[in-house]
């Protein structure tokens, strides 16, 4: 199989009643659903995973791009969750080389300020310790600034250098889900669960908006999971009027690497709030985030950044970086997620909740939500592990990897640009191989600064469920967000892919591009300053 489910010959037979009992219904197709589709596949299961957008379109495409264990909670005291969460960051980084890549910190000191250099060390070597590793020490102020030019020299003190990783998280959401699809699991985005079915008052199905016919078709299954993040309560309180979701948005601004090139990431303590603030390189871009304030609006209209957040961003880098300062009209542009956190205790700070994922069970619905993203492996087989009890004993045995190797090396699929070719190989697995060899040579070129190609953008339309222009841009690749004006430069040539293999006329791309647009300028771009 090249691609995704064939989403009209699946809807087809759904209703014909066809394909209506599974062993397990995953609603939520963001990285927690993605996971327990794969770990359920792998145990044999007969799965089908349900999105109301698009794949990864909420908070598992809106993080900070980070696979870390999470220093804060070490620091917390918080010894289990660091464990589990560094102990997951190498297993990914071993499994995912060109997808989940190492890249360094850098946390700074500065006179008077809390963690100072005994303390980060402390903490440090108990972190590596936790990931089986030795990757940290410190640096002074000579070494630091040959990494960052123009960091304000003023009671700095040096930096603690240790390693994490990073990742385009809307892509290992469609790693995880395409090697669970080639191994027989199902996925469909832009399938809305209206409703659960119950039978003795337990939960034996979703009823499914199918808006080709403007009809619902009602799914059973042995076990329903409600994997939907900040939507959790949503669908749970079907069966438990329980609220446990505390919606808390993290707002991020993008700039051109042009204006301050970064190959390591830079963390400080903002100058107002004493926060934690990153400053790093993505995708042939550097970003600046993140923030962390209570979500207030309606989920399903897509985050957005404030303009008290822009300010604050933009203020914590030009206190930094005093001769680089940042203005509105440097910011290529934005993003804002939104954490389905835990919620602990009224009036909590934000930044003080905790990290871990919980499980609930309610008559027949499993509900994970919470974590982070490094942990979706171990949230999905708790999720898993919840709903044992109403599914067929699985014959897995081991602890087999998340991802499938390649059969080909970077070496041999690119041996002029290998670096490229691992890329290509950690974003698509062996498909790489055939993305490559569908596409002419010229699509092969960079575009701007970035390392997308065109020829992932016409892998996307062909196998990757795109259904509309913002998916492509948005998600499957981040080139509305890295280039400048949303990428507008490349609109006649993903015309032209649009057309060629998706036969979409001048018509239909006119709809897609004024829908594009406006949801750039309204949700990745600033808001209008008032």
């Amino acid at each position: 199989m090249k691609g995704f489910t064939d989403r009209q010959q699946l809807l087809a037979k759904m209703r014909n009643g066809e394909s209506l009992d599974w062993d397990i219904i995953v609603v939520g197709g963001g990285i927690t659903g993605a996971g327990v589709l794969r770990e359920a596949r792998r145990r044999g299961y007969r799965v089908l995973l349900l999105e109301q957008q698009d794949f990864s379109w909420g908070t598992s495409s809106r993080s900070s791009k980070m696979v870390h264990g999470g220093l804060r909670y070490l620091a917390a005291g918080d010894v289990k969750l660091t464990k589990e969460s560094v102990v997951e960051r190498e297993r990914l980084l071993t499994e995912a080389p060109g997808l989940v890549d190492r890249i360094a910190f850098y946390f700074t000191f500065r006179k008077g300020l809390f963690p100072g250099r005994l303390a980060m060390t402390v903490i440090l070597a108990i972190y590596d310790f936790l990931a089986g590793i030795k990757d940290h020490r410190y640096c002074n102020n000579d070494q630091l600034i040959n990494r960052f030019p123009g960091l304000d020299k003023t009671n700095l003190k040096g930096a603690s250098y240790y390693t994490d990783a990073m990742v385009d998280d809307s892509r290992l959401v469609m790693r995880v889900l395409q090697d669970s699809i080639d191994d027989g699991g199902h996925a469909l985005n832009y399938t809305k669960v209206t409703g659960l079915l119950f039978e003795n008052e337990k939960v034996c199905g979703v009823s499914v908006e199918d808006t080709d016919t403007a009809t619902v078709i009602e799914l059973r299954a042995s076990a329903v999971i409600n994997a939907t993040g900040a939507w959790a309560d949503r669908l749970r309180n079907e069966v438990n009027s329980e609220k446990r979701i505390r919606p808390l948005r993290g707002s991020h601004i993008i700039i051109p690497k042009s204006l301050y090139p970064m190959s390591d990431v830079m963390t400080f303590l903002h100058q107002d709030d004493k926060r934690g603030v990153y400053a790093y390189p993505w995708e042939g871009t550097t970003v600046l985030g993140t923030t962390d304030l209570d979500h207030a609006e309606d989920l399903d209209i897509e985050a957005s950044i404030s303009n008290q957040e822009t300010d604050y961003l933009l203020n914590a880098f030009n206190h930094q970086f005093p001769h680089h300062k940042l203005t509105r009209a440097d910011v290529l542009s934005t993003w804002a997620g939104v954490r389905p956190v835990i919620a602990a205790e009224r009036g909590r700070n934000p930044s003080k909740e905790r990290r871990d994922h919980a499980v609930w069970s309610d008559n027949g619905l499993i509900t994970v939500s919470g974590g982070k993203l490094t942990t979706f492996r171990l949230i999905a087989l708790d999720a898993l592990a919840a709903a044992a009890d109403s599914l067929p004993k699985s014959s897995l045995v081991g602890d087999e990897p998340m991802f499938v190797k390649p059969d080909i090396r970077a070496n041999e699929l690119l041996p002029n640009n290998p670096q490229w070719a691992q890329r290509l190989l950690g974003r698509y697995g062996q498909k790489a191989q055939t993305l490559l060899e569908e596409s002419g040579t010229n699509e092969h070129i960079s575009l701007g600064e970035t390392e997308f190609c065109l020829a992932e953008c016409r892998w996307a339309v062909k196998y990757e469920a795109v259904k509309h222009l913002d998916d492509l841009l948005l998600r499957r690749t981040r080139l509305g967000m890295c280039l400048p004006n949303g990428g507008d430069a490349l609109y006649p040539a993903l015309k032209d892919i649009f057309s060629t293999e998706r036969n979409w006329d001048n018509v239909r791309w006119e709809e897609e591009l004024s829908r594009y647009k406006a949801i750039w300028q309204g949700y990745y771009s600033l808001p209008d300053n008032p």
